[in-house]
């Protein structure tokens, strides 16, 4: 969708989320009529207002995927493929043999789909630890021993990682990215499907304007509570949601940095990214590079699209809420630092507007807790109904109750997090969609559960991402950690460690709330106790899942490159075992 039924769509889009938002702000104020509206009324109402804006925006995206299904842009899937295409993976400080036998797997999904399309693989490595770094060139010598890669895998490793990921890539378009015309971009742990690949490919020679095409990746690979469900999310919720943001961005598309194709040339005339004045957490280079690069395409006049269609992209997710809020906490740093891009010249106007909603991500729960805080500050000072306004009246006056309006508004906000999902269930169940993930049954209980779980977990999460928001406003740089895969399990030591303060922040509010709030206690609850059980939600979130929820289809069908996958890993891992063993026997 392009022109004027995009703009109609968005300004529809933007008016309906503005309605439900100006709806909330003056519910609350009817709410607060009872004894008189003041300052402090109209600021909480502000805080809903805000909140609500931001909540029904999602839900909106939500509601225009429901109604339209992905669709593959008009292109000849069988067309003779006419460029030179590698396939970059950038490595940071990751297990080699795990990250490069992925490369393996997708070279043998190539090879398994016939194309002569020249393709090669370059694994960038930014790791710092030596020992790891012997490791990855042993590995890489296996790979390209296994693959007769030689000419087509390629290894290098900079002497120092300036800029990141950004500028891992950006060292490889300058010095390299001239012998091709486009690249995939992958992270250490994704996974793609040779056809899915080739049919990337031929989207960009199908669309000279295209600069960058983004995929949908689908969790795989997930054994926790938490990882599984977040496994479901991605099967069963993201596409539909991606599909009403595919309608909404068009041609001024994502980028989420990993398993995605640029137009070479495109990237490197365009995507040259600024060292922003100042020290971080604000200056510096830019870590949230990719929807930085993704304006700058769409500036240059290059079309920037997600194929909500394709499939057979993969990633593995964190196993546990600690490793998601501390992968989260470097996202909040770099959707925070676009404040100082916003004003950039020649962007488009929605990719600015697409920087606001960034940074309104991990803003936007503030509003949530300013809104708590204010209700629980004022309840002590909230003047009690005059029953007698009338001087020698006999007869009392009941203010009317609001008691509706305050459920009403209740439900419905919380049917903006709920409903969508609820109707991506139905949607599911009427498709035959639902067969993929268990049936009609199993895939509502999924659903159901993922919505206890998530609201269950979200106080704790509100928290984390609270303390992002105060730690970067403090002028706090959180570096870029190296992501932790694999087994994710925490003991309750690690988990107590990790959410003390939480805990100790769920008691003083509770506490607050019996003694001086006793009317907004009861409302407190379902925020409170999660936060107090927060090392024990931690702890139990991270095991592994036993239960029979939170199928997907590639459980039922394993996807092909994840069956290579496990194949080449495997056989990797019993020589070095092999090797290991004669080794030690000499020794």
């Amino acid at each position: 969708m392009a022109g004027k039924g995009l703009a109609a769509l968005r300004i529809v889009a933007l008016l309906s989320a503005m309605a439900i938002g100006a709806s909330a702000f003056f519910i609350f104020l009817q709410i607060g009529s009872v004894d008189g509206i003041d300052g402090l009324d109209v600021f909480k109402a502000a805080l809903i207002l805000i909140s609500t804006l931001w909540l029904a925006w999602g839900a909106i995206q939500g509601l225009m995927g429901l109604i339209t299904t992905a669709k593959p842009p008009k292109y000849d899937p069988e067309a003779p493929i006419k460029g030179k295409t590698i396939i970059l993976m950038p490595v940071y400080n990751e297990d080699p043999m795990v990250s490069l036998s992925r490369l393996a797997a997708m070279d043998m999904s190539l090879e398994r789909a016939g194309d002569p399309a020249e393709i090669h693989f370059a694994v960038l490595s930014d790791t710092r630890n030596e020992n790891v770094a012997a490791e990855e060139q042993t590995t890489f010598a296996r790979l390209v021993q296994d693959r007769q890669g030689i000419g087509r895998f390629f290894y290098r490793r900079r002497t120092d990682n300036t800029g990141k990921k950004a500028g891992n890539i950006e060292d490889f378009i300058v010095r390299s990215g001239g012998a091709y015309d486009y690249a995939v971009i992958l992270d250490a742990d994704s996974l793609m499907e040779g056809e899915t690949i080739l049919q990337m490919i031929r989207r960009m020679e199908a669309e000279p304007r295209l600069g960058l095409l983004q995929t949908l990746p689908k969790i795989v690979r997930a054994e926790s509570r938490f990882g599984r469900a977040m496994q479901f999310s991605a099967s069963f919720f993201s596409p539909i949601f991606c599909r009403g943001l595919a309608m909404m961005q068009g041609e001024t598309g994502p980028f989420w940095g990993h398993n995605a194709i640029v137009r070479v040339n495109a990237f490197a005339e365009s995507c040259g990214l600024p060292v922003l004045r100042g020290a971080p957490p604000f200056g510096g280079h830019v870590m949230s590079h990719d929807y930085v690069e993704a304006a700058l395409l769409a500036r240059s006049g290059w079309i920037v699209r997600v194929d909500d269609d394709l499939q057979g992209s993969y990633e593995e997710g964190p196993e546990n809420i600690i490793d998601h809020a501390k992968r989260d906490r470097r996202w909040c740093q770099g959707n925070l630092q676009h404040s100082r891009i916003l004003g950039a010249p020649g962007l488009r106007p929605w990719s600015r507007f697409v920087f606001i909603q960034g940074i309104m991500a991990y803003i936007a729960p503030l509003f949530w807790l300013a809104f708590l805080a204010a209700m629980m500050g004022s309840a002590p000072f909230a003047t009690q109904p005059d029953y007698f306004p009338e001087p020698n009246w006999p007869f009392p006056y009941f203010p009317p109750s609001k008691t509706a309006e305050a459920v009403g508004l209740f439900v419905g906000v919380f049917g903006l997090l709920l409903v969508p999902k609820l109707l991506v269930a139905v949607r599911a169940s009427i498709t035959g969609r639902a067969r993929g993930f268990g049936g009609v049954f199993q895939s509502f209980a999924s659903t159901i559960w993922e919505l206890i779980f998530s609201s269950l977990i979200a106080p704790i999460l509100l928290m984390f991402a609270t303390r992002s928001v105060y730690q970067v406003l403090l002028g706090k740089d959180g570096g870029w950690p190296t992501n932790n895969r694999g087994d994710g399990r925490l003991t309750y030591k690690e988990s107590i460690v990790a959410s003390s303060w939480i805990v100790l922040t769920g008691i003083a509010g509770l506490l607050y709330g019996y003694f001086f709030a006793p009317e907004l206690f009861v409302w407190l609850l379902p925020v409170g106790i999660p936060m107090i059980c927060a090392p024990l939600i931690l702890h139990w979130s991270s095991m592994p899942s036993t239960g029979g929820l939170f199928n997907v289809p590639m459980e039922y069908a394993p996807p092909p490159v994840l069956i290579l996958h496990d194949y080449v890993l495997d056989a990797w891992s019993r020589d070095e075992s092999q090797s290991a063993s004669v080794e030690n026997a000499n020794g």
